[in-house]
């Protein structure tokens, strides 16, 4: 499944997130809560998430040969990353789909990164050198240093969506993303906003100069 990531502006969409789902014979969803533990526990989640790369790097190459600039964001588990022949994985992906690996954005949590932040960083370079792009998501909920945050090779820092749940309500959660808002514009880096539901998150988000949203009921979402 792809989420779009729509330009707070102009409501457009500029990319899109792929996100694994599994449907049961009898048509209900099994969250992935409940699936994507088990298989990083297994070590399933090696091969599932080879698939998801290379699913992803064709849907990616399929966007562009049809004119439609949209890079696609691709979740990157913990167990994923650490795995000795991730790399050699994701440039076997690129090179088969003959994607560029500008239109794939690598996303990677940020308590992941915060493990062993030295290692982190040195993976993220090794990425940023293939070309990819990258982002820290559920950002501000791993309690990472701000002294790793600079040196970070990052180009989008994503909002958590419980941070944005309540936006409209909670002055704490408005006060906490005007904060993300303000510190990701200083350091030269793009803001996206998950689980936006609302037009008055949105409009908040939007006043505030975050990028892009995210959200289930964006496609309602229109200028009055």
């Amino acid at each position: 499944h792809y989420q779009a990531k729509v330009d707070a502006n102009s409501t457009q969409i500029k990319g899109a997130e792929a996100l694994i789902r599994w449907r049961e014979e009898d048509g209900n969803m099994i969250s992935p809560g409940i699936f994507i533990p088990v298989a990083e526990q297994t070590g399933l989640i090696i091969k599932i998430g080879q698939w998801v790369i290379e699913e992803a790097c064709r849907q990616a190459k399929e966007f562009s040969n049809n004119g439609q600039h949209i890079q696609l964001a691709i979740n990157i588990s913990a167990r994923q990353f650490q795995y000795r022949h991730f790399l050699k994985q994701l440039e076997a992906a690129i090179e088969y789909s003959g994607v560029d690996p500008r239109n794939i954005e690598l996303e990677i949590t940020e308590s992941l990164i915060m493990e062993n932040a030295e290692q982190s960083i040195s993976i993220m370079k090794q990425l940023k050198k293939m070309g990819f792009a990258l982002a820290i998501d559920d950002f501000g909920t791993g309690y990472s240093s701000l002294s790793y945050l600079k040196r970070f090779p990052i180009d989008t820092l994503k909002v958590d969506q419980a941070f944005v749940r309540n936006l409209e309500t909670d002055v704490a959660d408005q006060s906490i993303v005007r904060a993300i808002v303000d510190l990701g514009k200083h350091l030269g880096l793009k803001i996206v906003a998950e689980g936006v539901e609302t037009e008055g998150q949105w409009h908040f988000l939007k006043d505030l100069g975050c990028d892009y949203i995210q959200g289930l009921s964006l496609i309602h979402i229109s200028e009055p």
